[in-house]
């Protein structure tokens, strides 16, 4: 299908108003600001102070969350061990987890009165403060490190097995593998892994909004917030805003530009044997940065969980009101999100190699380059003169959620759905099967699996989402995650150990209800 011309039936067409959509939620709300935008002058040296920031934390952030996984990811290639399997899907869970619960977790551990600082205070040290630019990159490295290490950890799977058999042939040593085979891999996978965290950790807010903060750690996003929620400087928001989209902009054209060819070569799939692994100190080393990885991804989850638990059946109605408004808006999220992406995806397929596929599947990805509160700034500016827009704070979160989510769903979507246009397409396109038949009958069934993931993975992610919810929100309407920040300024922290439990287990439950109704029956 995506190889032949289709005329434009009514799935084309809805996919062309998404692409509108889409468009006028980034680039039309970019220019919004950019009208209420100031002159150059306005940039002052506070604001110039958060450009540097972001940019130091950004880099040191990925840096560092790179050169920690490499060792990592090199362990996990080369060892076989008893949940192996369940460790590397635990390098999946920070991406889904709600910031702000991961970020309690790191205070019951590197806080004041964490774990690790009263460790130090035992041998006499003094402990450092997580908050400031080291507490900001810890939390950053916290999510990022999984990542980078899923993404070398591929690099390293694809080196086909015959190439570490013809290496114990030739008789070469650890060090003589890690030049000839392993280093070429992380030349190519390295320079993409450093530019997508990079990216991340520029649109970070929740972050820097508890850890940072201070005149020396505000980053972009925070001054936005700030600029809007404190101030009501419109027009520094809107600066701000088109500063912090040209440079995630530039970032995501950087992360295209470095992209190198894979590493790897043809083989036969067998499962490598890694014959250089077999000295004790690089056995030792391995076990090592194994269980540093594993400890440092569930001890601040598990603090949350065991702080959590004695208060979270002793809640309060503003709590649990915030967690029923969050539920609400996570389901309605991930509709909305679904209603964009398939419709879209079916659009960009039915194109096929035609420029206007091309430019639906970019428009599909263009919300990466674009931060929640550019969008929610350029919206309050759209609707002020309209309505109130705090009275549309819930919806607005739940649309920007969803556009938020789109270039994941499109991820999933578009890769199956040319797979079952060229294995069915034809034999459909014979039967007549168009329009509503053809949805129903061949593209939900076949993509049931992509669509339950993307679901799933857009309604956790906006469970646990403090972002626009932080600009529209009056204390009447606020989410679970913006209701357990309030706890947590507060210093209510047995209500906030409590609240964050809750959210934690309502962002991976949605996951799951809807991963798993993805995978049901998935082949029939």
């Amino acid at each position: 299908m995506a190889q032949r011309a289709q005329p434009l039936g009514p799935g084309t067409w809805a996919g062309m108003a998404v692409a509108i959509l889409v468009l006028g939620l980034t680039l039309g709300t970019l220019g919004a600001v950019f009208a209420r935008a100031e002159d150059a002058a306005a940039f002052g040296p506070g604001d110039w102070a958060a450009l540097r920031f972001t940019l130091v934390q950004a880099t040191l952030s990925a840096v560092l969350s790179v050169l920690l996984a490499i060792p990592v990811a090199r362990a996990l290639a080369r060892r076989a061990f008893r949940g192996r399997g369940w460790l590397i899907t635990l390098l999946g869970a920070p991406f889904i987890l709600p910031v702000i619960v991961a970020i309690l977790g790191l205070l019951a551990v590197f806080g004041r009165n964490g774990l690790f600082n009263q460790g130090l205070q035992v041998l006499g040290i003094a402990p450092p403060s997580i908050y400031g630019l080291q507490g900001v990159v810890l939390a950053h490295v916290f999510f990022n490190l999984p990542l980078a290490t899923r993404l070398i950890l591929q690099g390293w799977q694809s080196i086909p097995a015959e190439r570490f058999r013809l290496a114990a042939s030739l008789g070469f040593t650890t060090r003589d593998v890690n030049r000839w085979l392993e280093r070429p891999m992380l030349r190519t996978v390295l320079p993409g892994a450093i530019v997508v965290i990079f990216v991340v950790c520029l649109t970070s807010f929740a972050v820097a909004l508890t850890l940072g903060g201070g005149p020396g750690a505000t980053t972009i996003e925070l001054a936005i917030y700030q600029a809007f929620r404190f101030e009501f400087d419109l027009g520094r928001a809107a600066l701000l805003s088109l500063v912090q989209f040209a440079l995630s902009a530039l970032a995501a054209g950087l992360a295209a530009w470095v992209a190198l060819p894979a590493f790897g070569g043809a083989g036969l799939d067998r499962v490598p044997q890694r014959w250089d692994a077999g000295n004790p100190l690089a056995r030792v080393a391995d076990t090592a940065w194994i269980v540093l990885a594993a400890l440092f991804l569930i001890v601040p989850l598990a603090m949350v969980v065991a702080s959590g638990l004695p208060t979270i059946g002793q809640l309060p109605a503003s709590v649990l009101m915030a967690a029923l408004r969050s539920f609400l808006v996570a389901l309605g999220s991930a509709a909305l999100m679904l209603l964009l992406a398939l419709p879209l995806a079916i659009a960009t397929v039915r194109l096929g190699r035609h420029p206007a596929g091309a430019a639906l599947e970019v428009t599909g990805a263009l919300s990466i380059a674009a931060s929640p509160l550019v969008i929610g700034t350029g919206l309050f500016i759209l609707l002020f003169p309209v309505t109130d827009p705090v009275v549309l704070a819930l919806p607005v979160t739940a649309l920007v959620n969803a556009v938020m989510s789109l270039p994941f769903a499109m991820r999933a979507l578009v890769p199956a759905l040319r797979e079952t246009e060229a294995a069915h397409g034809r034999l459909a396109d014979s039967l007549g099967m168009t329009g509503w038949a053809r949805l129903r009958f061949l593209v939900l069934p076949r993509l049931r699996r992509p669509i339950g993931f993307a679901t799933g993975l857009a309604a956790a992610l906006s469970m646990g989402d403090l972002g626009v919810i932080a600009l529209f929100a009056d204390p009447t309407q606020a989410t679970l995650p913006l209701q357990l920040y309030r706890l947590m300024a507060a210093y209510r922290m047995d209500e906030a150990a409590g609240a964050a439990l809750l959210l934690l287990t309502l962002s991976l439950l949605l996951f799951w209800i809807f991963d798993r109704g993805g995978r049901g029956n998935a082949a029939t």
